[in-house]
């Protein structure tokens, strides 16, 4: 058999502590005995320092309260400054005095380790609040709603708060002297295999975020998207939901919805409309050459734009005309009624001029008993036969 041995930690001693203890009670008395001059000035020093970071927590609470001007990122600013903790900034100012004051190893052991734990959670919580101020500046910026960050800020705030504490846990770790690399790859593998088991969920979520962040829509605007249509009504953590214009309500999933070509409506800056007028062949060569125009100076007087206006193509039975005009901003309402006064007022103005609008006609011949054909139309010889002998008659 062969004999394993197993590395056993010793244990801790209370009489080791206490022993660790009067040492630095010991060193902290000499050091205050025979250096209190240094002392007392890195003392006034310190206090300096204290006042200036605890003006600088007054000046991020005015930031705070700003509403105009670089309210914005003087706001997520403001809030950062303000988390500024009491212990940080007493730490802080030991860690100069210390320097300054020369004091012993066990008190500026002590002073350093205390600084690091102040530090890094100090710097853990700053980045925190901006990296939540700035996603909030960001969506609540230029009148934009944020509703769905509002139900995502929850979640947002607990994954932003998981990973900024687990990074700061880490380096402090690491500044003491542990070795850190299994717990890195720990929460490395971890963090696949949440990933994995919820992709579909953070798919939806991170497209969320999208939305907020590229604003390819918000709630209010009418989108097209594929074969659909319809109002913004919300926009959640996994879906969206559109009012059709039917009136149905339809769901669907955010990762979804930005794989398909949006089409947004509601920030169209004019609505273009179109139609096309069949004039009769028989219209006189002269009045065909006017027409453009005619119709040009119809549509402006309706306060539209012309993008056409003149011959298309020759039909069956018209000569087409092609008609097209643009009204500013996207509201139908207003395009529709400018459309229905145009075609009115076309029809007064084809009147008045003698235009005709054609319309397909059919002719029908019919075969007479001896098989001549009797012709839908009057026989001009036969009418000047009749018309002779009657005059003689």
């Amino acid at each position: 058999m062969s004999n394993t041995t197993k590395a056993i930690l010793p244990p801790v001693k209370v009489r080791d502590i206490n022993a660790q203890l009067r040492d630095l009670v010991g060193a902290t008395v000499d050091w205050l005995a025979t250096h209190w001059l240094q002392i007392l000035i890195a003392l006034a020093i310190g206090a300096v320092i204290v006042i200036a970071l605890a003006t600088a927590r007054k000046l991020g609470q005015r930031l705070c309260s700003t509403r105009i001007g670089i309210a914005g990122w003087g706001t997520v600013l403001g809030r950062a400054v303000v988390k500024t903790n009491n212990f940080f900034i007493v730490m802080v100012a030991a860690k100069l005095v210390q320097g300054y004051a020369g004091a012993p190893p066990e008190v500026a052991t002590t002073i350093r380790f205390l600084f690091t734990i102040a530090s890094v959670f100090q710097v853990a919580i700053w980045a925190r609040e901006i990296i939540l101020g700035a996603i909030e500046h960001r969506t609540h910026s230029e009148n934009y709603s944020g509703e769905a960050l509002q139900s995502a800020m929850g979640i947002i705030s607990l994954l932003v708060t998981f990973a900024v504490f687990a990074i700061a846990f880490i380096v402090v770790l690491d500044n003491l002297g542990v070795n850190v690399t299994g717990l890195v790859a720990g929460l490395g593998v971890g963090g696949i295999a949440i990933g994995l088991a919820a992709q579909g969920i953070f798919a939806d979520l991170f497209a969320a975020l999208a939305i907020l962040f590229d604003r390819p829509f918000k709630r209010g605007d009418q989108i097209s998207f594929g074969d659909s249509s319809g109002v913004i009504e919300s926009i959640g953590l996994k879906s969206t939901r559109i009012r059709a214009y039917t009136g149905e309500e339809r769901v669907i999933a955010n990762k979804n919805l930005l794989d398909k070509e949006i089409l947004n409506v509601s920030q169209r800056n004019h609505i273009r409309i179109g139609f096309t007028l069949g004039v009769a062949y028989e219209t006189p060569h002269e009045t065909l050459e006017q027409l453009p125009g005619i119709l040009k100076e119809l549509i402006q007087a309706e306060g539209a734009t012309v993008a056409r206006a003149g011959f298309e193509s020759f039909g069956a039975s018209t000569l087409d005309f092609a008609v097209q005009f643009d009204t500013a901003g996207n509201d139908w309402a207003t395009a529709h009624a400018t459309r229905d006064r145009l075609l009115v007022t076309i029809l007064r103005r084809f009147a008045k001029e003698g235009i005709s609008l054609a319309y397909p006609t059919q002719t029908t011949f019919t075969a007479a008993p001896d098989g001549t054909l009797i012709m839908p139309y009057p026989d001009p010889q036969k009418v000047e036969r009749v018309d002779g002998e009657a005059n003689k008659a």
